[in-house]
């Protein structure tokens, strides 16, 4: 373990991490502090999801306003119920993938990180704060689905030739995007 500035760098060797260093990770979290870590295709920062101070945290290291998500990773069926409304259907997917790479993407539950946006009209208003958008979102049909694993598995292989600095170059830098991960995270 190193200290870069404030930031203490622990080298962790992925395929046989040391309890030590999950340990140090974890002591970070609970202490309201905010781990950075690789994944297979860009870094994450990590913090508490149920502590409020430690998401108002992170949306000020991202500089990201405080109406859009973040992503949150669960342990459990359980905490996945606590933080976000889980339909039957999910439930079902969960049962059979869990533990494994699955990704739902569920509506917030009130009592979670964002304050709710009010008031709720539909299950998908997190989605954004502009009803127009959220409105188009409902209409389409192509949205709103729980998407299979051999849909995820075309989506990352369809994602590869993007990698290439020539084409990352050609991307423009206000384009908003949103950044898929590996099955490890």
């Amino acid at each position: 373990m190193r200290h870069v500035g404030r930031a203490r760098v622990i080298a962790v060797d992925p395929g046989a991490p040391t309890r030590a260093a999950l340990r140090a990770a974890a002591d970070i979290l609970r202490a309201g502090g905010v781990v950075a870590f690789p994944t297979e295709t860009f870094y994450g920062l990590a913090v508490a999801a149920l502590d409020p101070a430690s998401v108002k945290r992170l949306f000020a290291l991202k500089g990201r306003p405080e109406s859009k998500p973040l992503l949150v990773l669960v342990d459990s069926v359980t905490m996945a119920e606590t933080v976000a409304h889980v339909s039957q259907a999910a439930l079902a997917l969960m049962a059979r993938y869990w533990p494994g790479a699955l990704t739902l993407v569920l509506s917030a539950r009130p009592l979670s990180l964002v304050a709710p946006v009010e008031p709720a009209r539909t299950p998908f208003d997190w989605l954004s704060r502009d009803e127009a958008e959220v409105d188009k979102y409902i209409a389409d049909p192509r949205c709103g689905f729980a998407c299979t694993m051999s849909l995820w598995v075309d989506l990352l292989d369809a994602l590869g030739p993007l990698s290439r600095p020539a084409n990352l170059a050609r991307i423009p830098m206000d384009l908003p995007v949103h950044v898929f991960s590996g099955a490890q995270d």
